[in-house]
């Protein structure tokens, strides 16, 4: 069986004007998980999201591998979806990023309060009960991330294969592929940590999740390299 492993991006750039550009963590992070793929992953091909930090993940990737990996697909079903827009409904001030600043730095612990602030919308966005205000519904998500699974697959050709994508990509193919509840791909998004990797044994049809949210790699180099935001 071939192997599909799929890279949550490296840690980006919360609070700054770019969201979607790697910090200098995320980009060490690519580095540490390239030197650990090196000599175990030989890759026929390397796909990605359209998004910056999916493309900045790769080149990291490549720098610690030390040798040229494939020219990154781009599919852009394995986009993340738009956290902002999701974040705007539950919040709709927060569409003015200085009033979002003002109100999380009136918490003791800002990044926290995000994120709390973070999963209620997005459980607001996959209860259906609000549809009609997404751009995306969390249904069109689902089935635009399978499509894309699905399409990386044929490409692959039976290779092994590297998958640069986000955290909510991640999560509902690893419930597709464990037939898991919303609320449970809910859980498991929120402990997806950067440059985890996660592996998708494949044959023909068969599809199967060996692996879920490693990054033994960033421990064992040191475990404050370790992030999920």
């Amino acid at each position: 069986m071939a192997t599909i492993y799929l890279v949550r991006h490296g840690q980006a750039s919360f609070g700054k004007e770019n969201y979607d550009q790697l910090s200098p963590r995320g980009w060490e992070q690519g580095r540490i998980l390239g030197r650990w793929l090196a000599g175990k992953v030989e890759p026929g091909a390397v796909f990605g999201g359209n998004l910056q930090r999916h493309r900045e993940t790769v080149e990291a990737i490549t720098t610690g591998y030390g040798v040229s990996l494939p020219d990154m697909q781009v599919l852009e079903g394995l986009n993340e979806f738009d956290h902002l827009e999701v974040v705007e409904r539950l919040r709709p001030e927060w569409a003015d990023k200085q009033v979002m600043a003002r109100d999380l730095a009136s918490f003791p612990k800002p990044a926290k309060a995000f994120q709390q602030a973070f999963e209620k919308a997005v459980a607001r966005w996959v209860s259906g009960d609000y549809d009609h205000e997404y751009t995306e519904t969390w249904i069109d998500f689902r089935q635009r991330v399978g499509a894309a699974l699905d399409e990386l697959i044929e490409l692959a050709g039976g290779a092994d294969v590297i998958v640069s994508t986000s955290g909510g990509p991640i999560a509902v193919i690893a419930q597709h592929l464990l037939e898991l509840s919303d609320r449970k791909a809910l859980e498991m998004n929120n402990v997806i940590a950067n440059t985890s990797v996660s592996r998708i044994l494949y044959s023909g049809p068969r599809r199967s999740l060996a692996v879920f949210n490693n990054y033994s790699h960033l421990e064992a180099e040191d475990p404050a390299l370790v992030t999920f935001r």
